[in-house]
Order: structure tokens, then C-alpha cells, then sequence
């Protein structure tokens, strides 16, 4: 089974993306911002993360670019999940190290087909 780290502010988000990842066949864990989910990447490195922009503590981009640095870390699939949608912050996410890019709101399909895009389904 893969795993997949859902890193978001918004508890509302992180329910509807466990939700539709266990659906996947997912197991997951959590984290409310950039800082958590660090701290688990040192720990437990996940196959995926779908990751926010814009949280209190770190923001995603530092917390992808710190990621990126770790032992391991060129391992996750990362998909930016969030409401920047113009393509300045589209090209910073891909050239820190992002895989993959969706907005907000998103539903079963669009994780889904993004996630078989990236070879994770």
C-alpha cells in the first residue's frame, strides 16, 4: 500500500483528501503545515504528498524546497493541491521540485487522474 502525506491548513481538506485517497487505496497521515510535515518526512518518508500553498508556520514551497534536501527526499511524489493558479506560482512550484499541480476545490476524479499521471495509480 502507498502513503500519502496530506499537508493543509484546512482540517475541512484534509478530510476530503483522506477520504478520497483511501478510497485509492491509500494509508495516510496528516500535517497543518510545513513544519509538521518536515518533521515527519525525517522520520517516515512518504510515496506521495499532496501539499498547500498557503499555511501559517511554513508555507508549502519552503517546506517542498527543504524536502527536496532531505536523504530521500527526491522520493515523493508532490502535487500541489491549491487556489494559486496563476503560472508564476504554477512555474515556481515545478521548478522547486513539484510533480504535479491541481486546484482547489478538487474532487475524486481530478486527484485520481493526477495521481495516475505521475505513475503513483
Amino acid at each position: 500500500m502507498k502513503s500519502c502525506l496530506i499537508v493543509d491548513d484546512s482540517k475541512v481538506i484534509r478530510m476530503v483528501a483522506k477520504k478520497i485517497l483511501h478510497e485509492l487505496t491509500f494509508s495516510t497521515a496528516e500535517a497543518e503545515d510545513g513544519q509538521q510535515a518536515l518533521d515527519y518526512c525525517k522520520v517516515q518518508m512518504p510515496d506521495a504528498v499532496l501539499l498547500d500553498w498557503n499555511m501559517p508556520v511554513m508555507n508549502g514551497i519552503d517546506f517542498l524546497r527543504e524536502l527536496r534536501k532531505l536523504p530521500g527526499g527526491d522520493h515523493p511524489v508532490v502535487v500541489f493541491c491549491t487556489t494559486e493558479n496563476d503560472i508564476e506560482h504554477i512555474q515556481e512550484a515545478i521548478t522547486a521540485g513539484a510533480n504535479e499541480y491541481i486546484m482547489k476545490p478538487f474532487d475524486s476524479e481530478i486527484l485520481q487522474a493526477k495521481f495516475s499521471q505521475v505513475g503513483l495509480l
